[in-house]
């Protein structure tokens, strides 16, 4: 199909409107072709066609399409304007220069465009103008005549030559009126018209020596241009013979490679006269001037010479008109046909296109990287250029036209592999011998997301020491990603662990960039030995890969903890230690007591040894190394002391060791009875100063807190007496309960804060305080009276008297409070019966009268008063 932009007239108009409707509908059919045509001699930026339109591109697309032009020539002739869109002319188009007398002159080119790739086929027909007059070799042209030269001879005349093709090509000529000549037009084989004089009426030299006239060569475009030459005619005398060349036209074949200097042809001749109208002269009568430039002629031996460089590209065929010429005058012409043959001379041109550069390295196989153009000069065989890459690549070429190829991918590329490929491109024709060219082309390929961090290892395992610094540096993760930029830019986050991503958070923390893990806090081993974490490596890709390592974290143990001895406990205030009573019958070997201690620490930290480091006699006791049983080494005798204080050490082995102390007090009694004095001694002397003082202030405090309660409990009583005030009365109902706090009569509570144990009697009616207001339905015990702590199961000597009454009998005999030892391990349940507290014994008569004991429980002070034995 043709377009053909500029007409003339309304017929042209709508021819042209015509042919843009057809153009749409063929390039719907067959997109893969598009032919234009447009004159020659078109400046710069003049539009060719709508390139973007015929191959069905919209404006919005084109971005996406990435629509180009590829062309082979070495000059490029067309480009795509700046709208992307509209093919037009780059340079000067010379049809006459480009394709001479050939015709139709086509030039080719290849239009691409991407997503999805194609290559589309373009042809624009340069059309001939007629900006060439036809021109003649020579200004003036001689001619010589016998004045007895026949009516009826003629006379080859200079050809004219006119560049342009078709009716814009010379069509005529003219010879201006004279009586003695006339012209014909006398056309050749090859289509030339060749102008020749005719000698109508016989010259008279006598008359007239010379005519001139002139010969007009016309041609038929639009405007008519012409060319003329002057023709000088001189008559001669009579010569009887012209010359008579042996052939009327000489067709030589010559190689384009024949070296200058060379002998091409020879003319010859012959003249029947003799003397000098004999003598024969050669010259080219009518000859191109590219021909003049590679010919020449003897003028005596008529042979022509080759002395210019012949090339089948800028020449294909020379033609020519010999004249030869005698000494009279006479002349006789030949043609001479000069065809030049082709040589393998010009090895091929490429030229490439990257359509694709850099790759991405998923592209998929069959996608097209480049277009290859392929151009070779010569012709046949010589012409014939194919093409292949060198090496072992993921690419192969794919013929697209006669001379395009495209480069596409064929396996899968693979960056980390093979981040660029160089790739040779060589072009070789069919000739003998064959040439070649190669070009190169690097293609890079770019990165594509496709690789996942990997770790240096899939679990880390670190040891911490326990009680490391807050920061302190625990392992560096490390992981790499073989894709290249922002695709392997690794950074690391916590994805979780044995206590969650949360929790992992408290234990530790890991840097984004470099991996590194730190501590968040101090480890205690005693709390936590071991735990794990999963730190996550992400790349910055998009969308971004990750993976996952496990980093297991050891808390390795500190000897930190000293040993805590269980038993024998220390005591405070009155309870120092406890005691154990020994027999003085007991043997060697004889168990006194087990120390119990245990150490929080693990391994060597937690191995413990025991040892006595004070006793009064040192010869008496031992105590197991690893046991911690504390043994007689001898027999008790008569002369060792009733009271026997132990101190044992207990150490660990860490490094440094740490160690505790524990003290026994051992009692050598052969019973209870007789224990008891060396107990109240024991009892009597406990308190320390300090302890005292202690006792002092808070007995004070006590005192005044009860004094400040019975105001305040004297106070409300008095007021709920005397009514509520006028205000309360004005408001309407009682705001407070008249009912006071109290107990029921069976009420018996023995876990009131651990100071007290309360107990009351069932059924017991107890009339409460002054103060309070009338009883309740139900007998109950004041707060008071409670406060007392009575002893379980005996009434109180108050219940019968008045709030504030002393009690009864006060030199009743009291009672003896044994509080036995909660947790008792089972060394302490082995030594003197059980008994652990400190007991007094009366120093009157059979009866035990400790009068007031005090006992110690939690760090707590309790009177306990008389009455029968109780058990706490």
């Amino acid at each position: 199909m043709e377009v053909r932009p500029a007409a003339q007239g309304r017929a042209a108009a709508g021819r042209v409107a015509l042919l843009a409707v057809l153009l749409c509908l063929c390039c719907r059919a067959a997109p893969e072709r598009l032919r234009y045509a447009i004159p020659e001699e078109l400046g710069r930026g003049s539009l060719v066609g709508p390139l973007a339109r015929d191959l069905g591109l919209s404006p919005a697309e084109l971005p996406a399409r990435k629509l180009r032009i590829v062309s082979g020539d070495e000059k490029q002739y067309f480009t795509l304007g700046e709208d992307n869109t509209n093919l037009r002319v780059n340079e000067r188009i010379d049809r006459e220069g480009i394709c001479g007398a050939v015709s139709p002159c086509v030039l080719s080119l290849e239009a691409v465009v991407e997503n999805p790739f194609n290559i589309f086929h373009v042809s624009v027909t340069i059309q001939d103008i007629n900006d060439n007059a036809p021109q003649f070799d020579r200004e003036f042209v001689s001619v010589e005549m016998i004045e007895s030269t026949p009516s009826g001879a003629r006379f080859p005349l200079g050809t004219g030559r006119d560049p342009d093709i078709g009716a814009n090509s010379l069509q005529n000529y003219q010879l201006t009126p004279n009586p003695h000549f006339s012209l014909v037009v006398r056309e050749s084989a090859d289509g030339t018209k060749q102008p020749e004089l005719v000698l109508e009426k016989s010259l008279d030299r006598e008359k007239q020596r010379n005519h001139h006239l002139i010969l007009t060569a016309v041609d038929s475009g639009d405007p008519v241009r012409s060319g003329t030459v002057q023709i000088k005619i001189n008559v001669t005398d009579a010569n009887d013979n012209p010359p008579v060349f042996t052939k009327e036209i000489y067709k030589i074949r010559l190689l384009e490679n024949l070296p200058e200097g060379s002998l091409a042809l020879q003319v010859k001749a012959t003249d029947g006269d003799e003397g000098t109208n004999a003598e024969i002269t050669y010259s080219f009568s009518d000859i191109a001037n590219s021909a003049r430039q590679l010919f020449t002629l003897d003028s005596r031996t008529g042979d022509v010479k080759v002395t210019g460089p012949l090339d089948y590209e800028e020449g294909k065929y020379y033609e020519a008109s010999v004249e030869g010429k005698d000494g009279g005058g006479l002349s006789a012409h030949a043609k001479v046909h000069i065809d030049i043959l082709d040589v393998n001379d010009n090895a091929p041109t490429l030229s490439i296109l990257p359509i694709l550069n850099p790759i991405p390295e998923d592209s998929v196989p069959s996608t097209v990287v480049a277009v290859i153009n392929v151009r070779d000069r010569d012709s046949g065989d010589n012409g014939e250029v194919s093409c292949n890459i060198d090496g072992d690549l993921p690419f192969r070429l794919e013929a697209s036209s006669e001379n395009t190829y495209k480069l596409i991918i064929a396996s899968a590329l693979d960056r980390e592999k093979v981040s660029a490929y160089n790739i040779t491109v060589t072009a070789r024709d069919r000739g003998s011998p064959s040439l070649s060219s190669r070009a190169a082309l690097v293609l890079e390929v770019s990165d594509v997301n496709d690789n996942a961090p990997v770790f240096e290892e899939a679990a880390y395992s670190a040891y911490v020491a326990e009680n490391n610094a807050a920061g302190a540096a625990v392992v560096r993760v490390r992981a790499r990603d073989a894709d290249a930029g922002a695709n392997g830019r690794v950074s690391y986050w916590l994805a979780g662990g044995s206590a969650g991503a949360v929790g992992a958070a408290a234990y530790v923390s890991v840097e984004a960039r470099s991996g590194a893990v730190y501590a968040q806090r101090s480890f205690d081993y005693e709390q936590c030995r071991e735990f794990a974490v999963a730190v996550r490596a992400q790349d910055g890709g998009a969308p971004s890969r990750s993976s996952t390592a496990t980093v297991r974290v050891f808390v390795l143990d500190r000897n930190d903890n000293a040993p805590r001895v269980l038993w024998p406990a220390a005591g405070a205030g009155a309870v120092a230690a406890p005691f154990e009573v020994v027999p003085r019958s007991a043997e060697a070997g004889y168990l006194v007591a087990k120390v119990v201690a245990v150490d929080a620490d693990a391994g060597r930290n937690a191995w413990l040894s025991y040892e006595l480091v004070q006793a009064p006699e040192p010869a008496l006791f031992r105590v197991g190394l690893h046991s911690g049983e504390v043994r007689t080494a001898r027999a008790v005798s008569e002369r060792d002391a009733a009271k026997q204080r132990l101190v044992a050490v207990v150490k660990d082995h860490g490094q440094p060791a740490l160690s505790a102390t524990a003290t026994l007090h051992v009692v050598l009694a052969e019973s209870l009875q007789e224990a008891l004095p060396e107990l109240s001694e024991r009892a009597a002397g406990a308190d320390s100063p300090a302890e005292l003082q202690f006792y002092l202030v808070l007995a004070l405090a006590l005192l005044s807190a009860l004094f400040l309660l019975s105001v305040a409990l004297a106070v409300l009583a008095r007021v709920r007496r005397a009514g509520p005030p006028a205000v309360l009365r004005c408001l309407g109902a009682q705001r407070f309960s008249v009912a006071g706090a109290a107990f029921p009569a069976d009420f018996c509570e023995g876990t009131l804060p651990s100071s007290y144990n309360l107990c009351v009697a069932p059924g017991r009616a107890v009339a409460e305080g002054a103060w309070l207001p009338p009883p309740p339905p139900l007998p109950s015990l004041p707060a008071e009276e409670l406060l007392g702590g009575e002893p379980c199961g005996k009434r109180s000597p108050s219940s019968s008297a008045g709030a504030g009454e002393p009690p009864a009998d006060p030199d009743a005999p009291q009672p003896i409070w044994l509080s036995m030892n909660e947790g008792k391990n089972p060394s302490e349940q082995a030594g003197s019966d059980g008994i652990s507290d400190f007991i007094t014994r009366s120093r009157s008569a059979e009866k035990f009268s400790l009068g007031s004991l005090y006992c110690l429980k939690r760090y707590e002070l309790v009177r306990m008063k008389a009455g029968p034995y109780c058990v706490k």
